[in-house]
């Protein structure tokens, strides 16, 4: 693991140190963690929405559905 040093005002630092001594993260870094695992998360959603946005959309008739039905069919080997 890489050790990164953060600058945090005062009030920001008391809140982290009160999720701390809550019981909810073992220690600031792993809150620290989680929220950037949170935050990378949020950024590929947001990326997968626009990406689904910007796409071509398809005509959800019974050919569409059956294609799928196919396509399922042929990955559990049937």
């Amino acid at each position: 693991m890489t050790t990164v040093n953060i600058s945090l005002p005062e009030g920001l630092k008391a809140f982290v140190e009160k999720q701390v001594s809550a019981g909810t993260y073992s220690s600031t870094s792993e809150y620290l963690r989680e929220l950037i695992r949170k935050d990378n998360e949020r950024v590929q959603l947001r990326e997968l929405l626009l990406a689904g946005a910007t796409s071509k959309p398809t005509t959800l008739d019974p050919e569409y559905f059956e294609s799928l039905r196919s396509r399922a069919r042929v990955s559990r080997g049937k």
